[in-house]
């Protein structure tokens, strides 16, 4: 190695040390200490027990609830945070009076930290005074107060609304500057050969920007699967455990059971989730042909 290369070496290495150090070897600790019996309310019996850290938390009695509702948590929320981002991105692709104001106001949220948009949430959604208790109560739609967060029929809805609102300024950013990308020349020839607005959404812009929505929904997915902030300042998994997904279970174990051990298995499950899905769906998208892998 000569100077040059070890000059750089040595201007590399505080790098290296900091990302093994954060990333890397935090990753290999927990995989080892799935495998293993490790209490924090125990430190001195720590031994290998095989998968049995894997057996106990897949045949728990709340697993087949919490895939279920980390199902719900993830497709509800990016279908609709996309949907609406997409609207308002398609909205905010022309100018008008106020432009820079309304962008500010759907690009606030994403500013925010995941687990004060909870607190705040979790005042909006309280069964006794909450604001949106009493809107619903002055316009008549409702008779009574309704627990929001403390009946397991409405628990994950509120849960899924918040993350809903924090979302959609993600997609409303990625795809406002995917819009604003779209040559003029490409509507100009669609509007000669008589195709309508409805028509050049669906055979001009959609075409288009379709590297950027295969990648920002892929991201999207896995953002929102690992995103416990929100459920955890909102009802920290309850009522009764109907609000906990994969990470807010895996965190549970941690805070309250001090189980290290089966929470590295949780965490290597949900890593295991992150890569089928993440190999099917752009297997599926053909997402090295849209150009963004």
């Amino acid at each position: 190695m000569n100077r040059t290369q070890t000059f750089i070496f040595l201007c590399l290495l505080p790098t290296l040390l900091l990302v093994f150090g954060f990333t890397y070897f935090p990753i290999l600790k927990g995989i080892s200490v799935a495998f293993q019996n490790y209490s924090l309310f125990n430190l001195t019996d720590v031994h290998f027990v095989g998968l049995q850290n894997f057996r106990t938390v897949l045949a728990g009695d709340q697993f087949k609830t919490i895939l279920k509702n980390t199902a719900l948590w993830v497709i509800i929320s990016l279908v609709l945070q996309f949907v609406i981002g997409f609207c308002l991105a398609l909205l905010m692709r022309r100018s008008f009076r106020g432009r820079g104001v309304y962008q500010g106001f759907v690009f606030y949220s994403w500013a925010l930290s995941g687990f004060l948009i909870g607190i705040i949430w979790r005042w909006l959604f309280n069964g006794q005074i909450g604001v949106i208790n009493d809107l619903l109560l002055k316009v008549g739609l409702i008779t009574e107060r309704i627990g929001f967060l403390s009946d397991p029929k409405w628990a994950m809805f509120s849960v899924i609304v918040a993350n809903v609102w924090y979302g959609v300024a993600f997609f409303a950013i990625m795809l406002l500057a995917a819009l604003q990308s779209v040559p003029s020349e490409l509507y100009e020839a669609a509007e000669i050969d008589g195709a309508s607005r409805f028509n050049q959404l669906f055979h001009v812009t959609i075409p288009y920007i379709m590297p950027t929505i295969i990648s920002t929904t892929a991201l999207r997915v896995i953002w929102i699967f690992n995103f416990p902030d929100l459920i955890y300042g909102m009802t920290n998994g309850g009522p009764a455990g109907s609000t906990h997904i994969l990470t807010t279970y895996m965190l549970d174990k941690i805070v309250f059971s001090g189980d290290y051990g089966q929470a590295s298995a949780i965490g290597i499950i949900c890593i295991a989730i992150l890569a089928l899905f993440t190999t099917f769906y752009l297997f599926a998208t053909r997402a090295e042909k849209a150009g963004d892998f």
